[in-house]
Order: C-alpha cells, then sequence, then structure tokens
C-alpha cells in the first residue's frame, strides 16, 4: 500500500461524527438543523434540469478528455464577461473538470516533483484537500495563520525565504473558506512577485467567487488580477471554479480550470490517464448553466436575506461579523469549539463545525480555535431559527 495514505488526517466531517457520539440526546420537541457543511441547499435551477433531460442521448458517447468544445468556449466566455478580461483561449487555456475538488487535488500530482523535498504553502485554516493532495504528492504543508486583524487573511510576508525555495505549489482560496475574506490586488502582486522570484505555481480555488454580499463588488479573480497587472500570459498561475455553489448543483459534479497554457497541457496529459472526463449529459447541463446568469443572481439575494436576518441574532452573543462573500459565518467563541458545538447540539440540536477541525496548530496557535463555522445554506426560516436557538444556548451559558 502507498505508506502516504497514513500521512492524511482524518476529514473534519469524520471528526465531527466522532465528537457529536458524545453529545447527549436533544430535546424531543426541537427538529434537526445542519449548518455544518457547505452543501448547498437551494434548488437548481430549471435551465439545467432541462438541459440535461435534452442531453440523454449523450449516455451513449465517450467523452473527450480535453471537454466539450462548446462547453470550453462558454466557459472561456463567462470568464470574459465575469472579469472583464480578454476570454482566455477555450483551446489551450480552459479545461472542464469533475469539480474543483477533484481537480485540485489532480492538479497538485501534475506539479509537484515527488524526487525533491518540496513544499505546497497554504492558509490556516484552509480546504483539507489541499493538505491530502500535498501529502499523497510527496511535498510537505506548510501553513500560513490567518490574521483576524487582516480580516483573516494571511501575512505572506511571515514566511521564510527558505520556505519559499523549496516551495513547489502555492494554494490560496478566495473567497475564503471558512471566512469568507476576499484577497485584493495588493496581495494578488505579492504572491505573483514572490512566484517569479521563486519559481513556485499557484493553484487559485475560486469556489465561492459568485456567492458575495455586494452585487455592486464582485471578488476579484485570480486571472483578473493577472490581467490588471501586465501578465496576460497567466504564468504560474491556474483557477478553479465550479458549479456546485454557483448554481447549487453539487451532485452534478462540474467546474473548469483556466490560466497558464503551459500548465494546462501538462495538466491535459495528467488527465489522459487519470480519467475525470465530463459526461456529454453533464456538459450539456454545464453549457446552460454558465450561459445563464438569473438563478446566480437569485442565489445571491437567497444569501444575502440570511446573512440579513442572522446576524442582527448572532452579533450579540458571538464575535461574528457579515463576510465579504460566501455561506459562512466565522464565530467566536469563549471557549473551546468542539466543546461548543458538541454541547450546542446536545441542548439546541444544531450541528455547527468546530473551526479547529479545519485548522491546524502551528507554532502552538491553531487559528481556528474557539471559533465555530455556520453554513447558510439550509432554508431562510430554518437558519433564523438555528440562529434564535444558537442565541439562547449562548444566554443561558
Amino acid at each position: 500500500m502507498n505508506p502516504r495514505l497514513d500521512t492524511l488526517q482524518p476529514y473534519p466531517f469524520e471528526k465531527l461524527r466522532l465528537l457529536l457520539a458524545q453529545a447527549g440526546t436533544p430535546p424531543a420537541g426541537l427538529r434537526a438543523i445542519n449548518l455544518s457543511i457547505g452543501e448547498p441547499k437551494h434548488a437548481a435551477p430549471q435551465c439545467v434540469k432541462d438541459a440535461i433531460v435534452g442531453a440523454l442521448d449523450g449516455l451513449s458517447a465517450y467523452p473527450p478528455t480535453k471537454g466539450d468544445p462548446k462547453l470550453r468556449e462558454a466557459i472561456s466566455q463567462w470568464i470574459g464577461q465575469r472579469y472583464g478580461i480578454p476570454c482566455p483561449n477555450p483551446e489551450t487555456q480552459v479545461l472542464p473538470v469533475l469539480g474543483s475538488r477533484e481537480a485540485l487535488f489532480s492538479f497538485a500530482q501534475v506539479v509537484l516533483d515527488s524526487t525533491k523535498s518540496g513544499i505546497v504553502v497554504c492558509p490556516n485554516p484552509f480546504y483539507q484537500i489541499y493538505e491530502g493532495a500535498a501529502l499523497l504528492g510527496g511535498a510537505t504543508p506548510y501553513y500560513v495563520n490567518s490574521d483576524p486583524a487582516l480580516n483573516f487573511g494571511c501575512d505572506w510576508s511571515t514566511v521564510p525565504s527558505e520556505i519559499w525555495a523549496r516551495t513547489q505549489l502555492l494554494f490560496v482560496c478566495s473567497p475564503g473558506n471558512p471566512a469568507g475574506n476576499v484577497m485584493n490586488l495588493a496581495e494578488w502582486r505579492t504572491l505573483f512577485e514572490l512566484s517569479d522570484r521563486y519559481g513556485f505555481v499557484i493553484a487559485s480555488d475560486e469556489c465561492y467567487s459568485e456567492i458575495y454580499l455586494d452585487e455592486a463588488l464582485p471578488p476579484l479573480g485570480g486571472m483578473q488580477a493577472a490581467v490588471q497587472l501586465g501578465r496576460t500570459d497567466f504564468r504560474n498561475l491556474i483557477s478553479f471554479s465550479s458549479l456546485s455553489k454557483r448554481s447549487n448543483v453539487p451532485g452534478m459534479r462540474s467546474g473548469f480550470v483556466a490560466g497558464d497554457a503551459a500548465l494546462m497541457a501538462k495538466f491535459l496529459l495528467y488527465r489522459t490517464y487519470h480519467g475525470s472526463a465530463l459526461s456529454p449529459v453533464v456538459s450539456a447541463a454545464s453549457i446552460a448553466a454558465w450561459q445563464d446568469e438569473a438563478h446566480v443572481i437569485d442565489n445571491r439575494k437567497q444569501y444575502r436575506a440570511k446573512f440579513d436576518a442572522v446576524l442582527p441574532i448572532l452579533e450579540p452573543v458571538l464575535d461574528v461579523t457579515r463576510p465579504d462573500a460566501s455561506f459562512y459565518l466565522w464565530a467566536g467563541t469563549k471557549g473551546s469549539d468542539a466543546d461548543f458545538v458538541r454541547d450546542l447540539l446536545t441542548h439546541t440540536n444544531v450541528t455547527t463545525l468546530p473551526g479547529s477541525f479545519v485548522g491546524r496548530t502551528v507554532s502552538g496557535v491553531n487559528p481556528g480555535q474557539n471559533r465555530i463555522r455556520i453554513a447558510l445554506v439550509a432554508p431562510l426560516a430554518d437558519c433564523v431559527e438555528a440562529a434564535q436557538r444558537i442565541a439562547d444556548f449562548v444566554r443561558k451559558g
């Protein structure tokens, strides 16, 4: 067996399952409300459903590894329109993938040279796929703690030059999971300069890019930042996006990677053997989704309504503020986050996620400690009821 499998840590939701097994029985009169996992619960758009029904004949054909040309063109057009940049070349700079999770993991296997003592840098807390991809690729993760003073962003200047010199891959997530923070142009400039100096690749996870709270301020994307800084070839940059959150279709498993054509060519070579090509049925549905913005605008409207309703309930009792984007609240607790989540379930039948489960202890500090992640994915009424239960729980001490 691959010995690197033994280096993997339990996934956050496995840790959560074990924690909640220690909880008491919730009150019989309170129905369960789960706000622990970032799984969209809004209805899938009708245009996607209709496209699936209309493309069922595609079940009889093998999908091309490179993806349906019409889908690559649709993605290219969407990138250009969304970010106000020239459309990337759909032949060389765009690849459809089975969601960003699959692509983030497999892309790391392309970039990492396991014959060298390589490092993968990532923010802390983080999406655990980054760590798993690094470990199974033979690299060592290096965690950069988020800083509340930087809106839970990272101070990249704290990374020693000897670490950057060994870095092969940098994962960034903007809007961030779990805090919803968005990287600005100055931060991108810093990372591009470091990439040029040390030669590492930047993997930009942007799966929450279309869930933002100010319709006039869509989050800055990595490719957008690159163009604004004159890097029109997207050198050493690959962006990852997905329909799961944008279009409420997590079960469809559809997204894209886009960026540096040289890196994309290597990724395509890998995928020739790795597989993971999109079904023609999913491709047709994906085209429909990328070409429709009405359902995305409505999606944001629903999330904004939840934040507007929930924050006034929670702000008096928890250390919590409105994020720039995403559908998470990153709330501070007065004591152990794990104890809070366990006892919250016992007394209120509401499930959230301990922040320490999505972080790692670095220099004696886990930046997720004493915080919980609340995913506002349930219906509005459920989110409001859950917030009221949480507030009552905190007040009772």
